[in-house]
């Protein structure tokens, strides 16, 4: 990696931003899939420096918070007792400016009452004011908006159940079933004029799209869980910085005032390469890699 040269660096990120499998770029650029996966690894790390540092005081008028689900290495039903948490599911939480489509926060660990806190703490942290919460109906997101808006935050939750109104021969297969979608919407603190977790649903879409480790019924899934983090902070920091947004026609970024034009992919790896890389994968740690832990 040490000599691959610019251009190359730039169509590997490129090629990984598009939702192409490491072998496939291996074969499209003609760099040793090894050497893709450490530098990929390599400038997510940095681009998870990158949101950390541009993504702040960010003033947004809605907010709608959702959780992505993955894994790493293998599925819950094959886990054992000496395996660590970083290993099998893996929920990606997701915060997102439902006016600029910009990722604002994000958080990769168990899906817990400790990791839903922390995110929604590091929501806080970014955004001025009292914006608009809208998210689904996990219990813990009521306790972790009330205690990191201090109870200001108009917050409104989408509660989806699901009605089985018919069963196929085989019921435990994929799309097995047929299911219809009961809709609540319920208000819990403040006067919420919308509440709707739309945006972030169809933003759960464009991930999968975007990562082919995220890609349903594959076998690209992460094998490590650091690449698994890094891979999301490289799709977060390519979405906000480089890729217009079909309906504002700019980058969420731009739409945020915090970028002031759309980046190249060669912008967004200088950025992401040029820091002192310890530091920023000491900070990438501790700020967005959280183990889950029990509530």
């Amino acid at each position: 990696m040490n000599v691959l040269s610019g251009e190359k660096q730039c169509a590997v990120i490129a090629a990984l931003c598009e939702g192409v499998s490491i072998r496939a770029t291996e074969r499209l650029t003609g760099v040793n899939r090894n050497t893709i996966m450490r530098l990929g690894a390599k400038v997510g790390e940095g681009c998870a420096v990158l949101h950390g540092q541009l993504m702040r005081d960010l003033r947004v008028g809605r907010i709608e918070l959702d959780e992505v689900w993955s894994f790493v290495k293998k599925k819950k039903r094959n886990i054992q007792a000496h395996d660590p948490d970083t290993v099998g599911d893996q929920f990606i939480f997701l915060a997102m400016d439902s006016t600029g489509k910009a990722i604002i926060s994000w958080l990769i660990g168990k899906r817990s009452t400790r990791n839903t806190i922390t995110f929604v703490e590091d929501v806080r942290r970014r955004v001025l004011g009292n914006p608009e919460i809208s998210t689904d109906g996990y219990a813990p997101y009521i306790r972790a908006v009330d205690e990191a808006f201090d109870g200001t935050a108009s917050h409104g939750i989408v509660d989806k159940q699901e009605i089985i109104i018919a069963k196929g021969p085989d019921a435990d297969r994929y799309y097995a079933k047929q299911v219809l979608m009961k809709v609540e919407r319920t208000p819990i603190s403040g006067a919420p004029e919308t509440i709707s977790t739309s945006y972030i649903e169809r933003q759960n879409l464009t991930l999968r799209m975007s990562q082919r480790r995220l890609t349903r019924l594959s076998n690209g899934f992460s094998k490590k869980f650091e690449n698994h983090c890094a891979a999301v902070a490289l799709y977060a920091a390519h979405y906000n910085f480089c890729r217009v947004h079909e309906a504002l026609r700019i980058t969420p970024a731009m739409h945020l005032g915090v970028a002031d034009r759309v980046w190249s992919v060669k912008e967004l790896v200088t950025a992401a390469m040029t820091g002192e890389i310890q530091s920023a994968a000491d900070q990438f740690s501790v700020l967005h890699v959280i183990q889950g832990g029990k509530t």
